[in-house]
């Protein structure tokens, strides 16, 4: 049977293939394994290089599953589909979508945490660029070294804070490929037209610069203006070298992530996931519980534990859906939001001591010193976790949060797993049933009292996928806040009734194409709405963005 996912290509006419024997076998983008023609092996040279039977597509995927299946771990099992990923792109991308719940946790969170803590020793080919801090002044030739012209994404990363791991260095360029290849299974982005990048600016990680295996530079990470210079000069060659591609900005630290954002996203097309992506997709799930709740967003009283990045971007945008669902003010949005950092709650008499971006949700309160005098002081309706914190939400502070509201919205959505500020049976058994839950990484189901309750993933794969082809699409020319608004809405409104029913906040993952299409629709919408596109308004702008996107089925090749 076909797996819905993956239909037919719109386009099946032949690709014209130059290389021949070997070198199609070695180019991941074009070999099929044992999946050629005999036509084909005739033509490309290919006959005697490959076993004897043409093995269909759905055949090479049963097997490759069966391998995955023999691994001993999961990082035996994110290794081995790396290595699949390195040979043979397209079988790699039809794995991953006839599989897609159960594999997207191996190639992302939280598996991916472990392999970039192990990168350097796990390393088996170059994918993706490095730019280093000491090679600055040969950026721009270090750009035009990568053979593809038209690329249409690019995923970078400083390794300075990975997931909830910490600095990782040039470990982290798990990341970027990671996310990439979730921007081509999410949503068709064509893997041709993706790059990750890892800019190298060091290590703070002692034990790192300690590692014989290491593949990053041995130094200290620059800081300062010193790093300003680096990073200035990448975006002017990456700017140069691809003026239309899409820049995502990944794991960076607090320190740079605000600064970095405010300072490109009026010059170039770029975002943050970690602050924009994450906001909107949380605010999705929120917008979800409210719907069984049957309350507004402005009725809310909300409590982060963490108040770095994702913090702030989750804050931003519940604040732009108060004041778009109710039109109250930005300081009256503001108000229904508590922060607490390492000091304890954020507020007006820190003021001078706070980083720029806690300022702006900084009480006019009595300190408190930690999460259980909050709850007991807010009485908050929603509790966020984004602290890396691991069992910080503890069962004193459930059950006195339960205590006062009848359906806690509960997200401890700090990564991998073992960050995770509490699991979803803890959430369940401390509210007896009642918490409307949702996590940054999976928890399985959980059945009480013969009532099936199933937590929902606050996945970023929900929505930059989507944000990224609609805006990719319609080469618009900058990503605004308005379109992760739209985004958290459209995703928020795919939630059918039936999910709702047992508590789960968000789509199945098996419709994340689906997903992704709506999305990017709704973005483009927007752009054209705005002025923000590039180019005149297809007559069907879903159907123009549906036949953009790569379906991981081989094509025929001619020999030219």
């Amino acid at each position: 049977m076909t797996d819905p996912l993956i239909q037919p290509a719109a386009a099946t006419s032949a690709l014209p293939v130059q290389q021949r024997g070997l070198a199609v076998i070695r180019d991941p983008l074009l070999n099929k394994g044992t999946g050629f023609t005999e036509d084909e092996r005739a033509a490309l040279g290919l006959r005697g290089l490959v076993p004897p039977p043409v093995v269909s597509m759905d055949d090479q995927v049963t097997r490759i599953m069966q391998n995955v299946h023999r691994q001993h771990s999961d990082l035996d099992r994110y290794t081995y589909l790396e290595t699949l990923h390195d040979r043979n792109e397209t079988l790699y991308f039809r794995v991953l979508l006839a599989h897609i719940n159960e594999l997207t946790p191996i190639i992302y969170t939280p598996v991916v945490g472990l392999a970039c803590s192990q990168f350097s020793q796990i390393y088996q080919r170059s994918r993706g660029m490095y730019f280093s801090a000491d090679a600055v002044e040969h950026f721009e030739e270090m750009a035009n070294n990568w053979p593809e012209d038209e690329i249409e994404v690019i995923v970078v990363t400083d390794g300075s804070r990975i997931l909830g791991l910490g600095d990782l260095g040039a470990n982290g360029m798990g990341i970027p490929i990671g996310k990439l290849s979730l921007y081509v299974v999410g949503a068709g982005l064509h893997p041709r037209r993706t790059l990750p990048i890892l800019l190298d600016m060091g290590t703070n990680n002692q034990a790192l610069r300690e590692d014989p295996l290491y593949l990053g530079r041995r130094i200290p990470r620059l800081t300062g203006p010193a790093y300003d210079t680096v990073v200035e000069a990448f975006m002017r060659a990456i700017r140069a070298r691809w003026p239309k591609a899409l820049v995502q900005f990944e794991d960076f630290s607090n320190d740079q992530a605000f600064q970095l954002l405010e300072r490109y996203r009026r010059q170039l097309l770029c975002f943050n996931d970690d602050i924009q992506g994450t906001g909107a997709v949380t605010l999705a799930g929120i917008l979800s519980a409210l719907r069984i709740t049957k309350q507004t967003l402005s009725e809310q009283r909300i409590v982060f534990l963490g108040a770095g990045a994702a913090a702030r971007g989750i804050a931003d945008t519940i604040v732009a859906g108060m004041m778009a669902e109710s039109g109250i003010s930005l300081d009256a949005a503001r108000r229904q939001i508590w922060t607490l950092d390492s000091q304890g709650l954020v507020t007006l008499e820190r003021l001078d001591s706070l980083s720029e971006h806690k300022r702006p949700f900084a009480q006019d309160s009595a300190p408190l010193p930690d999460l259980l005098a909050v709850i007991q002081a807010i009485r908050p309706t929603i509790l966020i976790g984004v602290s890396g914190q691991a069992g910080s939400f503890s069962e004193a502070v459930i059950r006195e949060m339960h205590s006062h509201c009848k359906r806690p919205i509960l997200f401890p959505l700090s990564n991998p797993t073992s960050k995770a500020e509490c699991t979803a049976e803890q959430a369940y058994e401390w509210t007896n049933g009642a918490a409307l839950f949702a996590s940054g990484s999976p928890f399985p189901p959980v059945t009480r009292g013969g009532h099936l309750l199933v937590p929902g993933q606050c996945n970023n794969m929900y929505i930059f996928p989507g944000v990224g082809q609609g805006v990719v699409s319609c080469q618009a020319s900058k990503v605004t806040d308005a379109m992760f608004y739209v985004a958290a809405r459209t995703l928020a409104g795919l939630v059918g009734e039936d999910s709702l029913a047992v508590g789960r906040l968000y789509p199945d993952l098996t419709l994340i194409r689906e997903i992704s299409v709506q999305i990017a629709v709704a973005v483009g919408e927007l752009a054209f709405a705005e002025g923000l596109a590039g180019i005149e308004r297809p007559a069907d702008l879903e159907a123009f963005i549906r036949a953009r996107m790569f379906i991981p089925e081989y094509l025929p090749y001619v020999a030219v």
